[in-house]
Order: C-alpha cells, then structure tokens, then sequence
C-alpha cells in the first residue's frame, strides 16, 4: 500500500532537474557542487574596504543559475579555477 500526502507532493518542474552523473551522487542523494568557469569580475564596496567577487558558472547548471561569490573564497576552494 501507498500513501500519499497531498502537502507533500511533489510537480515536476524541468528547471528543477538536476542532471548529474550518477557516480558521483552520494548515498545520501547529496551532491558536490564544482564550479566549471569565472563568468565575471566585480569590486564591491562595503564600508571603507573594496572586496573582489566573481560570478561562478556551476556545472550542470545553466547560466542564468551563475551565484556571486567572494573571489578569495573560491580561491581558496578551487585553486585550479585561477590557473588560466
């Protein structure tokens, strides 16, 4: 027997898919987050301080989805994002 919640169904949304390579999702159906490209840079001015973020390009997501980030966060994550 199944039963259904109706408060916790669930619609299916095409921007809701996550497509990602199956070997790399773990037991727990939690993923790793990478990020594929720095899309853009930009200087934002917060009190008397300038601080440097870049617009991250995840992969398996498309580009609208792209987050700014603070650029010595993601430095010290991903390293080899700022070899080019």
């Amino acid at each position: 027997m199944i039963l259904h919640d109706e408060s916790s169904s669930c619609n299916y949304h095409p921007l809701h898919v996550v497509n990602y390579p199956l070997h790399e999702i773990h037991e727990d159906l939690s993923y790793e987050e990478e990020p594929e490209a720095i899309l853009d840079r930009q200087e934002r001015v917060m009190r008397n301080k300038s601080i440097p973020f870049v617009k991250i390009l995840w992969k398996n997501h498309p580009e609208r989805e792209a987050t700014w980030e603070s650029e010595d966060a993601i430095r010290s994550q991903y390293p080899p994002l700022f070899e080019t």
